[in-house]
């Protein structure tokens, strides 16, 4: 069993952090360091997932009283007073299968009932369809509950809620 690790975020690690989104950019947005660094500056949760020391997922997180202006915490805003909205999480093609993105989910939502938040919120892509991040998201007791056209008309989003 290779050694995994959860752990905070560095500014050391952005760099990795940013390959990594990028290799699934069609899934999330393109994020260079400078934007990685104001939203880190947002995220009240940026944890890493780590392999053998190496950076191979990531998980970045707001609360709902963040001012971080994008078109799906603002439906979020406008439909929950309290939630913990996951911006984005991404695990290393490489590196799937070993449960990182689970381990990640499972420390942000202890995370979230220590700080009283209840419910988690997130989106997917439906179009063009992300199977994977539906599935993944309904074990985690996430559910629908609304969408959205975004990215100029580009992509259409599933708006997920889960109680913690």
């Amino acid at each position: 069993m290779q050694n995994i690790a959860i752990r905070e975020a560095a500014s050391g690690d952005f760099e990795s952090i940013c390959a990594l989104n990028l290799a699934e950019v069609q899934h999330t947005s393109d994020m260079d360091v400078a934007r990685l660094q104001a939203l880190d500056r947002l995220a009240c949760y940026h944890k890493l997932g780590c392999v053998e020391g190496q950076v191979v997922a990531f998980l970045l997180a707001m609360r709902h009283d963040a001012r971080y202006e994008n078109d799906n915490f603002s439906w979020f805003s406008r439909h929950y007073p309290r939630f913990l909205y996951i911006d984005r999480i991404v695990v290393s093609a490489a590196f799937r299968g070993r449960r990182l993105a689970s381990l990640l989910y499972e420390d942000l939502f202890r995370y979230a009932r220590r700080q009283g938040l209840p419910v988690v919120t997130c989106e997917y892509n439906i179009v063009p369809a992300n199977e994977p991040s539906r599935l993944f998201h309904d074990r985690f007791g996430f559910r629908e509950q609304g969408t959205q056209w975004v990215a100029g008309g580009s992509k259409q989003v599933s708006l997920q809620a889960a109680p913690t």
